[in-house]
């Protein structure tokens, strides 16, 4: 896929803005990530492809850079922008309450995606708001993937769909100029 000067921008500018959003947040040890918000813009704008390689290369930068536990994650930044796209082409971004919806189902996916990686890669502890809750479960009982899975859904409902809800409003409010020949940005206009 080719990629026109404006989109290539775009991209870089959604890779900063994943790293640096992401790394503030992991800075002030919030109970979310808001790593992949400018994922998704991308998604909604340009489409999964895109998206996809703005997750991926985002989460890599990242992990070289500031947090190597950033770079396992980058099978989870593909996945969301792979869906976040599927789901704007689709019209899932049209309005608030379809964005929510589709902030929901990025989070189960990417969830189910993320959990090998912090049961196997991470023993279940990576260092995250989820930490805790995890680590509470196990107390209660219930094992590892149980404990990783539920903490996990949990944090990420949340995360994913505020993150949904930001690249939605980012989106609404560019410029027509700017977006008017974005190739799937047609799908999330109101």
């Amino acid at each position: 896929m080719k990629f026109d000067n404006r989109t290539l921008v775009l991209m870089a500018a959604a890779i900063v803005i994943n790293i640096v959003v992401g790394q503030i947040v992991a800075w002030v040890k919030l109970p979310l990530f808001l790593d992949s918000i400018g994922t998704v813009l991308v998604a909604i704008l340009v489409g999964p492809i895109a998206a996809a390689i703005v997750g991926t290369l985002a989460n890599l930068l990242w992990g070289l850079l500031f947090d190597p536990v950033a770079a396992a994650f980058f099978p989870v930044a593909l996945v969301i922008g792979l869906t976040a796209g599927v789901l704007a082409r689709y019209g899932w971004f049209a309005n608030l309450w379809k964005t929510i919806v589709a902030g929901a189902i990025i989070c189960v996916i990417s969830t189910i995606v993320s959990i090998p990686i912090i049961v196997y890669m991470f023993g279940g502890v990576t260092g995250s708001g989820t930490d805790f809750a995890t680590a509470y479960l196990l107390a209660i009982g219930q094992n590892l993937i149980q404990s990783v899975a539920l903490s996990n859904l949990v944090q990420n409902m949340g995360d994913k769909i505020i993150t949904a809800v930001v690249a939605f409003l980012i989106a609404q409010r560019l410029p027509r100029n700017l977006t008017s020949s974005m190739p799937f940005f047609a799908y999330s206009r109101s």
